[in-house]
């Protein structure tokens, strides 16, 4: 009789045991169920996009495999999509390395200098980050403008200096053209992710060893050898991936050149980006196709120049 029992009270547990193995399970599948379908479901239906022809419209019968004849479009017929990849390429180096040539120092600066103010003004700094797109694009849109914009009499005063007056132009610059489109939208993207940098280089900078630059103080070092050659060497590893952030996100950059140029990319296409043109192929002309292969060559382009610097900045990260 006692073994009996044991053994209706093994039994009784057991379906407790048995949900102790399957129920951790049941309270994260919810993330990999979301995951799933908004994640992974529309990754791979873009790569099967790609390789076919398809008129949304017309139902997932219409679809024609194409193989990558989209790919080939892409690369080698589509003229609209290699000017937005210069585009892209030139507004990435306009507004990125800026970023980063001055958010190391001001960031040094920050820490070094203003010490209880600093939060306060990081704050400043980092307001541009969380602000809508779409107001900062508008403001900056006003501030550009040929006949009542800021920097266009900014630039009328500056030319009246005695010694620098011939640097810059005596007439309204109209920003919207083509030799001068990219230089807006970069000042716009550099403008509103500086912040974003500092408090990146920021935060890094606060766990360098104290001890490490009180004694190059007291050796003589003043601040700027100080942050050259014990807090930049320090720095690597967050250089390294403020860096990538950048990159990818100027290659993928849409709101900016969007609202400023009201989506049409500007005169002469000047201002269109990848992501744009790959926007302007599947809602305005339907190829939806074509749209996925051109997403997909820009995830290859984004993934070799994180890889690129990977090898110029990442070694020993």
């Amino acid at each position: 009789m006692p073994s009996t029992a044991a053994a209706q009270g093994v039994k009784a547990r057991s379906p407790w045991r048995d949900s102790r193995r399957w129920l951790p399970y049941v309270f994260i599948s919810p993330f990999f169920i979301l995951f799933g379908v908004f994640g992974l479901f529309p990754l791979l239906f873009s790569v099967w996009m790609s390789l076919h022809t398809w008129d949304p419209a017309a139902g997932l019968a219409a679809m024609q495999w194409v193989g990558l004849a989209n790919y080939k479009y892409a690369l080698f017929n589509d003229d609209w999509f290699h000017t937005s990849l210069l585009n892209t390429l030139w507004i990435a180096l306009l507004a990125g390395v800026p970023q980063h040539l001055v958010a190391l120092p001001l960031a040094w600066f920050m820490h070094t200098q203003l010490g209880r103010w600093r939060n306060a003004v990081l704050g400043l700094y980092f307001l541009p980050f969380i602000t809508s797109t779409v107001a900062i694009s508008l403001v900056f849109g006003a501030l550009f403008s040929r006949e009542f914009g800021v920097v266009n009499q900014a630039l009328a005063s500056l030319h009246t200096w005695p010694l620098l007056g011939g640097l810059f132009p005596d007439q309204p610059v109209d920003w919207t053209q083509p030799a001068h489109l990219p230089t807006m939208i970069s000042a716009v993207v550099f403008w509103r992710y500086l912040g974003w940098n500092t408090v990146l280089y920021l935060s890094a900078m606060q766990t360098v060893p104290k001890d490490l630059l009180e004694a190059a103080a007291m050796d003589g070092a003043g601040p700027v050898r100080r942050f050259w050659h014990i807090v930049l060497p320090l720095l690597k590893p967050m250089v390294f991936f403020a860096v990538t952030l950048t990159l990818i996100g100027n290659l993928q950059l849409f709101e900016e050149p969007f609202i400023l140029t009201s989506g049409t990319g500007g005169t002469d296409q000047a201002g269109k980006t990848a992501a744009m043109h790959l926007y302007a192929v599947a809602f305005s002309e339907g190829d939806f196709g074509t749209a996925s292969a051109m997403a997909w060559l820009l995830f290859l382009l984004v993934t070799a120049g994180t890889w690129l610097n990977r090898r110029l900045l990442g070694r020993n990260a």
